[in-house]
């Protein structure tokens, strides 16, 4: 696929884009690029507006060709005045502006606290990225949500026992298991998929029950207890590698036990004694 170009039919390439089709099913009857107004009646379309947690009404604007001031940064920006600023015919953009449109909540937890970062680093003069903003970049970007409600699957990914995980509980890990991509560079690159795609994820544990409700419905539930956890626990060492390629039909590749053979992929537990990493669940 040609990245560059146009594909209307772009959510239907991998499973990877089901947690979008709801919202961009109707890509399909376009032959261009979505405009900024495309975007901005999806979210008038929605049953309640999008908000920042200033409370300020999320719309989709042209990017800005300079950046002079501290409230004109991207995220500063965001949370001030709930503009995004997008870039037309720019995959990422896009992704970012449907990952807004499907997690409302979690988009607004995370620009706040990429905000408060911004904030501090600039009232104490650093010119570091400081550690939340670290964690909140790699989730924004690459981040997988991992909704389970079987806890030995969870403790089998966060050990990095990929074999294990995605072929010997192959049954298992379909029913009781799913992968939810948030990230939107991870959505980019899920358009012309490659093996070594990884993403940074947090399991979200919930009842078996979850697994019978609409996807939409799924969606929002996500959306809501994950907001509440990012806000209270994001850290980079909760942030758990999820080689997203591994799961079965996200590639053409792995419907044989030897794809999970390959270590520069599915690299083992370096951690010592190969005991289970402190990793938190959101329940």
């Amino acid at each position: 696929m040609n990245i560059l170009s146009w594909n209307p039919y772009f959510l239907k390439t991998s499973p990877a884009f089901e947690p979008l089709l709801g919202v961009g099913n109707i890509f399909e009857q376009m032959i261009c690029w979505p405009s900024h107004d495309t975007l901005n009646n999806l979210i008038y379309r929605l049953p309640e507006p999008i908000n920042t947690c200033s409370n300020k009404q999320l719309h989709f604007v042209q990017q800005s060709a300079s950046i002079q001031t501290f409230t004109q940064q991207y995220e500063a920006r965001v949370y001030l005045t709930g503009e995004v600023q997008t870039r037309t015919e720019n995959w990422h953009d896009l992704f970012n502006a449907l990952v807004w449109l499907i997690f409302p909540n979690i988009k607004a937890v995370l620009n706040q606290l990429h905000y408060q970062a911004l904030l501090h680093e600039q009232q104490i003069k650093s010119k570091r990225r400081g550690a939340l903003r670290d964690a909140v970049t790699l989730f924004d970007e690459s981040g997988v949500i991992v909704v389970t409600s079987d806890i030995s699957l969870a403790k089998l990914l966060k050990n990095f026992e990929w074999k294990a995980l995605f072929w010997q509980q192959r049954i298992k890990l379909q029913a009781y298991m799913r992968f939810f991509v948030f990230g939107h560079g991870l959505y980019e690159k899920a358009l012309d998929p490659y093996l070594g795609m990884t993403g940074k994820g947090i399991i979200l544990l919930v009842e078996d029950t979850f697994f019978d409700q609409e996807l939409s419905a799924q969606l929002a539930i996500i959306d809501v207890k994950l907001a509440d956890f990012i806000d209270c626990h994001l850290v980079s060492t909760n942030l758990t590698p999820v080689p997203i390629l591994g799961y079965p039909c996200w590639s053409l590749d792995n419907k044989d036990e030897t794809y999970y053979d390959n270590k520069n992929y599915f690299r083992s537990n370096l951690v010592k004694n190969n005991m289970i990493r402190d990793v938190k669940f959101c329940k």
